[in-house]
């Protein structure tokens, strides 16, 4: 059996290799090619597209990448035709992958969307998109399933891939040395975004809180879909203008999760990052930014009260509920900021609080009370799409 798969951006794609891990754990001949990463290709996918060309944020950004993009999808097209997969999986990446979708459909072909569009954000009409295209929605935050049924998709509650990550085994100390950190002091992450747009428009104001709070060491892991030395360059050059010889207190390291579990609070953009932080029960501050045309034209459509996905979770249930809070486009300062970092840093009744909630997002994420609640979410998915397979076969 083969499998046309296709995940956009840093999250997308891990996701993609965990599924295909799970599949190839009940089916090993199961063959995959279409769009990713390294972490797809680790896991044996034939990638005849790499899942950073589609990493752009931002409705004006997307239009210069435009021609890119559309050759990309016409060469994974041609492939399909040519490779005739059994199903199709497509992972978030909505402006890419529902006319991926589209073209599945017209071809016969089984598609499963796999960490289903974020339209109950905004431009919920755009569920039709998913309805007419997809044959299954696994869907991975537990409000999305009455979403998508009560407008005609078939969709299903797995739980989240995030929610079942295993902590770093790394300790503090080693940790510490291998990274040239200070173990004395406290350690502040952050995560400004997977995406150079992102980065350019959240990092400078994450190295001034880093200014204000220098009593700090703070630690920026570097996303999958970034080069090292182009986060340098944006470090040094918001410190210190044209003279880049020195970058203190900021340690660029390769992974995120051990500088998340191990890190006294955050400063987060939007996004899986942010899920990842309540992973690692971290304290954090949400933080997020777009172009102001971007910010413009995106705001009336937005459809939800919050923007930090650890608040949509938990307001499912409390809709007055905030666990983190959110600085977006012009309240995202260095002093905002550094005014949140002061109250969760220290013990006390706010960090509690906090760390309260990150626990019922985590539970809820876990996909607690579902069949099978033993199951990693991408085992649970693997199941559903393997039982897809083989009624195909029957037909």
């Amino acid at each position: 059996m083969r499998i046309l798969i296709s995940a956009g951006e840093a999250s997308g794609e891990m996701y993609g290799a965990e599924l295909i891990d799970a599949l190839r754990r009940l089916d090993p001949s199961i063959q995959f090619f279409g769009v990713g990463g390294e972490r797809m290709r680790a896991a044996g996918c034939d990638t005849v597209a790499d899942a950073k060309d589609l990493a752009v944020v931002g409705i004006t950004e997307i239009l210069s990448h435009l021609p890119k993009i559309w050759g990309l999808y016409q060469h994974l097209i041609r492939e399909a035709d040519r490779r005739k997969p059994d199903l199709a999986i497509v992972i978030d990446s909505p402006a890419f992958n529902w006319r991926v979708a589209r073209e599945m459909k017209k071809r016969e072909i089984p598609t499963v969307y796999y960490v289903a569009p974020q339209f109950w954000a905004w431009r919920q009409g755009r569920v039709r998109l998913i309805r007419d295209c997809i044959d299954k929605a696994l869907v991975i935050f537990p409000f999305e399933e009455k979403f998508y049924r009560d407008r005609g998709v078939d969709a299903t509650f797995v739980g989240h891939p995030l929610a079942e990550l295993p902590y770093p085994t790394i300790n503090r100390e080693d940790y510490a040395k291998q990274f040239n950190l200070n173990p004395s002091k406290q350690w502040i992450t952050l995560m400004p975004g997977s995406r150079v747009k992102e980065v350019r428009m959240n990092l400078a104001t994450m190295v001034d809180a880093a200014l204000l709070r220098s009593d700090c060491e703070y630690v920026l892991p570097v996303a999958p879909t970034l080069d090292s030395q182009f986060l340098y360059n944006q470090i040094s050059l918001d410190k210190w203008g044209d003279d880049r010889s020195e970058i203190p207190n900021i340690h660029l390291v390769p992974e995120s999760l051990p500088a998340l579990y191990h890190s006294r609070a955050g400063i987060i953009a939007s996004g899986t990052a942010t899920v990842e932080a309540a992973m690692m029960n971290l304290p954090f501050v949400m933080v997020y930014r777009v172009s102001p045309l971007t910010y413009l034209l995106g705001k009336p459509r937005v459809k939800v009260p919050r923007f930090a996905m650890v608040n949509l979770i938990a307001g499912f249930e409390n809709e007055s509920e905030e666990v983190v809070p959110e600085l977006v486009q012009h309240n995202f300062t260095a002093q905002n900021v550094v005014l949140k970092l002061n109250e969760i840093l220290p013990d006390g009744p706010v960090r509690a609080r906090m760390l309260a909630g990150l626990g019922r997002v985590k539970a809820r994420l876990r996909g607690e009370g579902l069949a099978g609640a033993a199951q990693h979410p991408a085992d649970r998915a693997a199941e559903i799409i393997l039982g897809m397979l083989h009624g195909r076969q029957a037909l």
